[in-house]
C-alpha cells in the first residue's frame, strides 16, 4: 500500500514539474509571442490606461490626453495641432506614432526604465510609472513666424541655432491636425484615408523627409569648396567665364537668368547668382573635391536623426564634367532636405563647424526631474575658419546689395543666398523658390539663427531672384522672431 502511495506521490510531483515547466514556457519563452499576438488586447489596454506624457515647447505642453471612457481609455489631444505636427507627429490608437511621439515613445508612455529608480519593481508588479515629458528645442515665436509665412503654400522651413544645432523651428505646409487620428473607429479611419489621398500630402514632413533640388543655394557649398581647395584665391578676380557657358564635352550652353555675369568674379557670382561662373568653378574644383566638400556639409550622410530620421541629401559621386557643372549649381541629381540646407547656412555662420541638429532638449519624469539631456555634438568642419569668414562676407553682400534684399533686417547683420530650382520633365514644373540665411544682432558675438526656406508653388519670373520674392520674406520673419527672443 505504501508503495502505491509513493508511486502516486512521484506521479503528482511529475505533474507539478510539468505544470511549472509549462508556466515557465508561457511566461518566459513564449511571452513575447503571446504579447505580440493581434488577438491579445491586454498590451493595448494597458498602454492607454493612463494619460500619456507631454511634448513641451517653451516649457508649455502642446499635447494632452483625454479620457474617452472607452476600452482604450486615454486618447491623445493636441494644442495648435497643424502648427506643431511636423514636430510632434501623431499618436494614434489605430495607426501608431510618428516623429517625436515615436522617437520618445518609451518616455511618453511610461515604459522607459530611466523613469524609475527601481524599474525591476514595476516589472514584478506589472505596473509602470507615469509617462514622462519631452522638452523640445523649438521656440514658439519662431515656429509661428515660419508657419504664418508659408500661409498654407506648399513648402517647408527649418531654423537652427548655429553654435549648438538646436532646431528652433520645423514647419511643413500644408499641415494637418494629428488629433483626428488619435482614437479608433470609423472617424479615425476616415481621416487617415482622406489625409493619405490628399494630393497636397499634408502628412509629409517636407522639412525632414522631402528632398528638393537646392538650386543656387548650393553655390555656397561650391564657393566654399573652391576657396578651401585654392581654386579661387581672390574672390574679386575675374574668372574669364563666357556668358553663356558651354557645358564641358557638349554643345549645350548654360545661360544666366540676369545680365552682367560675363567674366564676373566669384564674389559677384554669389551676389548676383551667376550660373555660368559657379558651374565653371565647380568643374575646376573637380569631382573628388566637390564630393568631399558636399560630404563635409552633410550630403550623402546616412542615419541622421533629430531624433526622428531624416532623408538622405544627395550629391552624385560619379558624374561626367557637364553633369558636375550642373550639380555645382544645385541641379542635375543634387537633392537636399530643407534641414540640410539650414545646416549649410549654419556652417557658414558657425565659423565652418557643422553641429548635428537636434529637436529634444531633454526628457523628464512626470515631476520634472531629468531623465536624459540632448547634447551638442560636432559633425566636424565643413570649411576652414578663414573660408567661413569670407563666405559670411559674400552672403552679407547678397542681402545688402544683391538678389536677397528682401531678407534685410534693420539693426542686424544678415547673410543669405537665393535659389530657384528647376524640376519636372524638361524643367516644365513651377520652379522651387529657395532662400538660406543666417542673422545676428549687430552687437552680438555670434549669429543666433540659420534658416532654410523652400516654397514649392511660388511664382518664378526671373530665375534665381524669385527666391527673393517668395522665400526671403519668410526667412526674414523667422530671423526677426529668433533675434527678438
Amino acid at each position: 500500500m505504501i508503495r502505491y502511495i509513493r508511486w502516486c506521490a512521484y506521479f503528482c510531483a511529475l505533474l507539478l514539474v510539468a505544470l511549472l515547466v509549462n508556466i515557465a514556457r508561457v511566461q518566459v519563452w513564449e511571452s513575447a509571442a503571446y504579447g505580440a499576438n493581434p488577438a491579445n488586447k491586454r498590451p493595448a489596454i494597458e498602454r492607454y490606461a493612463e494619460p500619456r506624457g507631454d511634448i513641451l515647447v517653451d516649457g508649455r505642453p502642446v499635447t494632452g490626453s483625454r479620457d474617452s471612457g472607452q476600452l482604450l481609455r486615454y486618447e491623445r489631444t493636441y494644442a495648435n495641432g497643424p502648427l506643431y505636427a511636423p514636430v510632434t507627429g501623431f499618436s494614434s490608437q489605430t495607426y501608431g506614432t510618428s516623429f517625436v511621439e515615436r522617437a520618445e515613445d518609451a518616455v511618453l508612455s511610461g515604459t522607459d526604465p530611466g523613469l524609475s529608480a527601481f524599474p525591476l519593481w514595476y516589472e514584478l508588479s506589472r505596473g509602470r510609472p507615469a509617462g514622462g515629458n519631452a522638452v523640445t528645442t523649438v521656440r514658439a515665436a519662431v515656429q509661428q513666424a515660419a508657419y504664418a509665412g508659408l500661409a498654407g503654400k506648399r513648402g517647408a522651413v527649418a531654423a537652427l541655432e548655429p553654435a549648438t544645432g538646436k532646431i528652433l523651428a520645423l514647419v511643413s505646409s500644408p499641415s494637418y491636425d494629428p488629433a483626428v487620428l488619435s482614437g479608433t473607429g470609423t472617424k479615425a479611419k476616415g481621416a487617415w484615408t482622406a489625409l493619405n489621398a490628399d494630393p497636397a500630402r499634408p502628412m509629409l514632413n517636407r522639412a525632414l523627409r522631402e528632398t528638393y533640388p537646392p538650386g543656387s543655394t548650393f553655390k555656397i557649398v561650391t564657393a566654399a569648396a573652391a576657396l578651401d581647395a585654392g581654386v579661387v584665391t581672390d574672390v574679386d578676380a575675374p574668372t574669364r567665364t563666357p556668358d553663356p557657358y558651354p557645358l564641358p564635352g557638349t554643345s549645350t550652353l548654360l545661360p544666366n537668368a540676369g545680365t552682367g555675369c560675363e567674366d564676373a568674379s566669384m564674389a559677384e557670382a554669389v551676389q548676383w547668382s551667376c550660373n555660368t561662373v559657379m558651374a565653371k568653378i565647380g568643374v575646376q574644383v573637380g569631382l573628388r573635391g566637390m564630393v568631399e566638400a558636399a560630404r563635409r556639409f552633410g550630403f550623402n550622410g546616412e542615419g541622421l536623426r533629430v531624433p526622428s530620421w531624416v532623408s538622405r541629401s544627395n550629391f552624385d559621386t560619379d558624374m561626367s564634367q557637364d553633369q558636375l557643372a550642373l550639380s555645382a549649381i544645385g541641379q542635375f541629381n543634387t537633392k537636399a532636405t530643407p534641414l540640410q540646407m539650414a545646416m549649410v547656412a549654419a556652417a557658414v555662420a558657425n565659423g565652418g563647424e557643422v553641429t548635428y541638429p537636434y529637436l529634444v532638449e531633454r526628457t523628464t519624469r512626470n515631476d520634472g526631474s531629468q531623465v536624459r539631456v540632448g547634447d551638442r555634438r560636432s559633425r566636424g568642419r565643413a570649411m576652414n575658419p578663414a573660408t567661413a569668414l569670407r563666405m559670411q562676407e559674400l552672403m552679407v553682400k547678397v542681402v545688402e546689395n544683391g538678389t536677397g534684399r528682401n531678407a534685410a533686417i534693420p539693426g542686424a547683420v544678415v547673410g543669405g543666398k537665393t535659389g530657384t530650382a528647376q524640376h519636372g520633365v524638361g524643367n516644365a514644373g513651377t520652379p522651387y523658390a529657395w532662400f538660406i540665411s543666417w542673422a545676428k544682432a549687430e552687437d552680438a558675438p555670434l549669429p543666433a539663427v540659420a534658416v532654410a526656406v523652400v516654397v514649392e508653388d511660388a511664382s518664378a519670373d526671373r530665375g534665381d531672384i524669385s527666391g527673393n520674392g517668395a522665400a526671403a520674406p519668410i526667412a526674414r520673419a523667422v530671423m526677426e522672431a529668433a533675434l527678438a527672443g
